[in-house]
């Protein structure tokens, strides 16, 4: 009988980085997410093929049945990569029943890869769901990270995130501010690697309690936001705090000194998505910089 799975994508509004050392965050799920359907076989293989938003193969395989041994793939990486995902999962409880007879797993995508919106930790709970396992354990497991993207792909409404003695504390909240209309979020044309910004990140030196401190009020603060004027504030007292830690520019005075709104990184900086605040004039000027994906903070959220 076929399975399907689906998970959401994710963006980190506020407490990137220092979520990661038990921060208060505040996160939204996307409206972009993955799917998984699984269905069962005879062909004594585990046969995978993921697809891109555009119904598009970007990646296939076939596993032994047996012990998830790679028979053929189109990159070995992804494969070597997913194989560990599977064996963690079959660890925790088996994945794959001894009298199964084979699987063909499809995936796909409803935004693009080089998007950052959570292609890997939409997979590990989509994963999860089907072994019926624990997805943050899951994630712990095999690549680390605060799972905040986790708690995104299972809640359906914006949320609140932190991490109390390496546990996982979700809570969902009302973000609905009179000013929406006037958030946007905008790709930077590159993706960044989330595992070497983490690691750049721990090689700081700084006052870690103190940081914790300070991006939980601002993430409680920017919740409760009852002005853009307000909001745009707290943006911009978030990035000059981090950019201290980092010692990177923040993005607004890199890329974009002229831009008339406020301007923050989210997640790991130097790539992915940006928030910025504006109006019907922020489509053109990013557009006219070469940054055409734009996207209302509406349409992206759920």
């Amino acid at each position: 009988m076929k399975k399907e799975f689906y998970s959401n994508g994710k963006l980190l509004i506020s407490g990137e980085y220092a979520v990661l050392d038990g921060a208060l965050g505040f996160a939204i799920p996307s409206s972009y997410g993955q799917s998984l359907h699984v269905t069962p076989t005879t062909s004594g293989f585990l046969e995978w093929t993921s697809l891109d938003e555009n119904d598009k193969i970007w990646f296939s395989a076939k596993f032994d049945l047996k012990d998830l041994r790679v028979v053929s793939t189109s990159d070995e990486t992804i494969a070597k990569t997913l194989t560990s995902l599977l064996l963690e999962a079959n660890a925790q409880n088996p994945l794959l029943p001894t009298d199964s007879d084979g699987f063909q797993i499809e995936t796909h995508l409803t935004f693009p890869r080089s998007w950052g919106l959570g292609s890997s930790s939409t997979l590990i709970n989509n994963i999860a769901q089907w072994g019926r396992v624990d997805a943050f354990q899951l994630l712990q497991n095999a690549f680390g990270g605060s799972g905040y993207d986790i708690a995104c792909a299972q809640y359906n409404s914006p949320l609140t995130y932190q991490l109390k003695d390496g546990n996982p504390q979700v809570e969902k909240i009302d973000f609905d501010p009179i000013f929406k209309q006037h958030l946007f979020f905008i790709h930077l044309n590159q993706k960044q690697n989330s595992k070497e910004a983490i690691a750049n990140y721990r090689e700081q030196q700084f006052d870690k309690p103190q940081l914790v401190k300070e991006v939980s009020d601002i993430t409680r603060r920017m919740i409760g936001a009852s002005t853009l004027f307000g909001f745009e504030t707290l943006m911009e007292e978030h990035e000059a705090l981090l950019s201290k830690v980092l010692k990177i520019q923040p993005v607004k005075q890199r890329l974009f000194p002229d831009y008339f709104g406020a301007i923050k990184s989210l997640g790991a900086w130097g790539g992915d998505f940006v928030l910025a605040t504006g109006d019907d004039k922020t489509r053109s000027y990013f557009k006219s910089k070469g940054f055409e994906t734009v996207i209302s903070y509406s349409k992206m959220s759920l």
